[in-house]
């Protein structure tokens, strides 16, 4: 039998060449325009759709039936398949997909409870399980340890995006908008979670974040620490890495821009570390 076939969904903040990966995109409505994430609509189309509107997109999960059409093809050639799916407390993606892979031998959904690139991460990991030719049902058991051990957090410019998408209360995002707080937002069991708060400008909060963060380096494994962002200024992206880098100096830090999925939920200027611990 083929080895597993992974298969992960655009918040994934995957790309076609990061690895043998199906990537299936999430639905992105701007206003009466509707397209596939990073097919027809990109970060930018949201930043001129809000500049213009004063509006924020919304997202649509995938469709069984897509996942259908995936799972049938790639369960061709006896192949498992395994989906990874971002947290089933932020989209719709993964009950679609359980819907749908009751339809075939071989095929399972799993939660990842995580966002962006922390699936991502998982995704790497499960596919080199499946090259060592470990089953769909025994690499889902390691998923399980190896999720544990994953860091998912962000800094916004704005509370806006959050809080029309339903991720956060209308208190939170009051009063951060009134005290020019600069809210980091963590991952916790599937749902985000309002963690530490940073008083001053965007780029001043975003190094303060960093450091917070480099403050576990010794328990950051350095394998893959990934820095995704929806454009803040060139030169804190710039200072973010060599903070990164002079505290794990063996780290392999990948910049990332956000999909027009994550895009829709955090608007311009979020930034995001994440890694997996030790």
């Amino acid at each position: 039998m083929a080895r597993v076939k992974i298969v992960v969904d655009s918040a994934s903040d995957l790309r076609e060449g990061d690895g043998e990966f199906s990537i299936l995109p999430l639905g992105v409505l701007l206003g009466e325009r509707e397209g596939l994430d990073g097919v027809d609509i990109s970060p930018d189309d949201i930043y001129n759709y809000y500049k213009a509107s004063k509006k924020t997109p919304k997202t649509a999960a995938i469709s069984p039936k897509r996942f259908s059409e995936l799972f049938a093809k790639l369960t061709a050639d006896g192949s498992e398949v395994l989906y990874l799916a971002i947290s089933s407390d932020m989209s719709a993606c993964y009950n679609n997909a359980r819907l749908a892979s009751n339809e075939f031998e071989g095929v399972y959904a799993y939660d990842s409870k995580l966002l962006s690139t922390g699936v991502g991460i998982l995704a790497f990991y499960a596919d080199e399980l499946a090259k060592k030719g470990l089953g769909a049902q025994e690499i889902i058991k390691r998923l399980d340890e190896k999720r544990e051990k994953l860091s998912v957090s962000l800094i916004v410019d704005t509370m806006t995006f959050l809080h029309k998408g339903g991720r956060c209360g209308s208190l939170t995002a009051l009063i951060a908008g009134v005290l020019k707080i600069k809210p980091s937002i963590v991952m916790k069991n599937g749902k985000l979670t309002v963690g530490k708060k940073y008083i001053g400008s965007a780029e001043r909060a975003l190094v303060k974040y960093t450091n917070d963060v480099l403050k576990n380096a010794e328990k950051i494994d350095p394998k893959r620490v990934y820095v995704v962002h929806t454009s803040p200024k060139r030169e804190i992206l710039d200072e973010v890495k060599r903070r990164i880098l002079t505290a794990i100096p063996n780290a392999n830090v990948i910049e990332r821009i956000a999909g027009a999925t994550i895009t829709s939920h955090t608007g311009k200027g979020a930034m995001a570390i994440i890694y997996c611990e030790l």
